[in-house]
């Protein structure tokens, strides 16, 4: 159960929005909004309003469920580059430099955590299994280094 919210040609870099957007990868709603409303970067008032309208979108989507609204994850979010404007700055020496505004497009998707594991217990897995394979490894050179 997810729903979908798109927010395009949003005037930023989608490189500065990129990071809004990691800051609240993998969180629940909740926090994510309070994260939100006091960041100081203006990517921050754009993501904001695209997660309250992903909410909205999974409540119309599942009015069977409305009392798990507290428990909505932020499950994806993704930040393409838009349309870049390009105008002219003047340089010294009757020379021009091109100036590139650029511009992205930027999706989110909220849903139930029970549905696939969020980012952090991801993460969370991936690492236990590294840290198990590097502890088996190191018992077999202790055994081979015995012999």
């Amino acid at each position: 159960m997810e729903a979908v919210a798109k927010l395009q040609n949003v005037p930023t870099s989608p490189r500065k929005m990129r990071l809004v957007a990691d800051m609240i990868r993998g969180k629940k709603v909740s926090s994510a909004i309070n994260m939100l409303k006091f960041e100081p970067k203006v990517g921050a008032r754009y993501m904001e309003k695209l997660l309250l309208s992903a909410v909205a979108n999974w409540e119309v989507k599942h009015e069977d469920f409305a009392n798990e609204i507290g428990s909505l994850v932020v499950k994806t979010v993704f930040v393409d580059g838009g349309k870049m404007l390009k105008r002219i700055q003047p340089a010294p020496q009757g020379r021009a430099h091109r100036v590139r505004k650029r511009s992205n497009h930027i999706t989110l998707v909220v849903g139930l955590p029970s549905e696939g594991a969020s980012l952090a217990d991801m993460t969370e897995s991936i690492a236990n299994q590294a840290a198990e394979q590097a502890a088996e490894a190191l018992e077999s050179n202790d055994k081979s280094n015995q012999e």
